[in-house]
């Protein structure tokens, strides 16, 4: 598939309405774990359909409950 095709089957899929459940975007299909919202101005959102957008949030908690532990 060429890099055009790839793009173009990217932002079909991240506008696809069947891959976003309410404001949560999941789609194991799609290879990104940052994805573009809905409406781009809007900004961008995890895809929680791949499993390294859960191991990053937790990672994140983690750090933010170590510093309060440690200090």
């Amino acid at each position: 598939m060429k890099k055009k095709d790839r793009k173009e089957n990217r932002i079909l899929m991240s506008n696809n309405p069947d891959n976003w459940k309410g404001i949560f975007y999941v789609n194991p299909k799609d290879s990104r774990i940052i994805v573009p919202k809905i409406n781009p101005r809007l900004g961008w959102t995890l895809n929680f359909g791949h499993i390294y957008s859960y191991v990053g949030i937790i990672a994140i908690i983690l750090i933010v409950v170590a510093f309060e532990i440690f200090n």
